[in-house]
């Protein structure tokens, strides 16, 4: 019995490179890891209201299954946190997920045949290259650009619009490059949207992890194109192991189809966990304070980062705008092929686990890597230093 053709298909850069880490360790290396964005992996931990929450919930024997669009309470809390911040909606636009993953499964599932297009930006977060090409989508990235601390080129997203073309992804704050879009490029993007006859996927699970108050959300700017919003409670508020997200509907009156199709998906799959529902909406209710802390946390340690990576010969990067990571570009000369095998040399040689860039685009990725700066400034001092010494004894 042969594997599935749309099961192979399927690569995600941000795991792959761990199974060569495994197998170091496994032979007694100690690995100094950059790689992934799970904030308790470092000095955070999750708020103790959410946690006891989720134990009241579990002794109070609330461990059946939940509604399949989700826990009423949690839906309504985030009904009225959409509005305050993006624009009206109600609690029937709102769907609780088992985390955004499982969104962009749903979505890509109620909306994509086989041929279709999808717009991602290039570099960004593998799993939409991902599904669109398991639910035989073609997934065409747009470029941001480097230079403008990636922002998104609004003129090459344009010119790839095509008959096929289902919708526009955006990632915001971006994952993998830290950026923050402007707000001339998505009114751009909205009239984009609105001549093509084109829905909008704004993933927005970074949306209060900002440095600088640059963040709008593409909701907030229109009442004609139909949004769907990701988000959840996985980075912001440090459960990324509980799987708990959402998707926010805006104007979707006119595609009422669709929405109806993720809503069978929804029952189809149960039910989100119900314990986690219930350590959510503390989350959303009590927790500010513990976001409040962890982003200044954070932007100490990218300034760091930004800085410290600048210092290194043939390493220069952007300035993270938002979320958990930074990425450089690295010069590659003739000392390797490629940015993956950067990534793999310097793992091999020196312990340091990072992401090869173009894992997130082969197109506007390469010859980058992502690292996150979630860990402490003195093991992100060990891993540079390495990377430095790298860099210079590298021929």
């Amino acid at each position: 019995m042969n594997v599935s053709e749309r099961s192979s298909t399927i690569s995600y850069a941000i795991r792959d490179v761990v199974e060569y880490a495994r197998k170091l360790e496994s032979k007694g290396d100690s690995i100094l890891k950059l790689n992934i964005g799970d904030p308790l992996k470092f000095d955070f931990t999750t708020p103790e209201p959410m946690v006891d929450a989720i134990i009241k919930a579990a002794r109070d024997n609330f461990n059946g299954y939940e509604d399949s669009l989700g826990n009423t309470e949690l839906r309504r809390v985030i009904a009225e946190r959409e509005s305050k911040n993006n624009g009206k909606i109600y609690l029937e636009d709102v769907v609780i997920t088992s985390g955004v993953t499982e969104g962009v499964n749903l979505v890509f599932g109620a909306t994509l045949e086989p041929g279709d297009e999808v717009l991602i930006p290039g570099p960004g977060y593998p799993t939409y290259t991902a599904y669109a090409t398991f639910f035989g989508a073609t997934p065409v990235p747009y470029r941001t650009i480097e230079e403008e601390n990636w922002d998104i080129d609004v003129q090459d997203l344009k010119s790839k619009i095509t008959e096929r073309t289902k919708c526009i992804v955006i990632i915001n704050p971006n994952n993998p490059t830290g950026a923050t879009y402007s707000k001339k490029n998505l009114k751009e993007i909205l009239d984009i949207a609105i001549e093509h006859d084109l829905f909008i996927i704004s993933d927005e699970i970074y949306d209060r992890i900002t440095f600088d108050d640059s963040f709008v959300s593409p909701a907030s700017m229109t009442d004609e194109v139909p949004i769907m919003t990701f988000n959840g409670i996985s980075k912001i508020y440090l459960a990324p192991g509980w799987r708990v997200g959402y998707i926010a509907f805006y104007n979707w009156d006119t595609l009422s189809d669709i929405k109806e199709g993720i809503m069978k998906e929804l029952r189809a799959r149960i039910a989100a966990n119900s314990i986690c529902q219930m350590g959510a909406i503390e989350a959303y209710k009590s927790c500010e304070k513990y976001v409040v802390e962890m982003v200044s946390k954070l932007k100490h340690r990218s300034e760091y980062a930004y800085k410290r990576l600048n210092e290194i010969p043939g390493i220069s990067t952007t300035k993270p705008m938002g979320g958990l990571y930074i990425f450089p570009k690295v010069e590659l000369e003739n000392r390797w092929k490629d940015d993956k095998a950067f990534v793999y040399d310097f793992l091999k040689m020196k312990k340091v686990l990072l992401v090869h860039g173009s894992g997130f685009c082969p197109i506007y990725g390469k010859d980058h890597f992502r690292s996150v700066f979630l860990p402490q400034i003195e093991t992100m001092e060990e891993a540079f230093s390495r990377l430095e010494d790298f860099m210079k004894n590298k021929k």
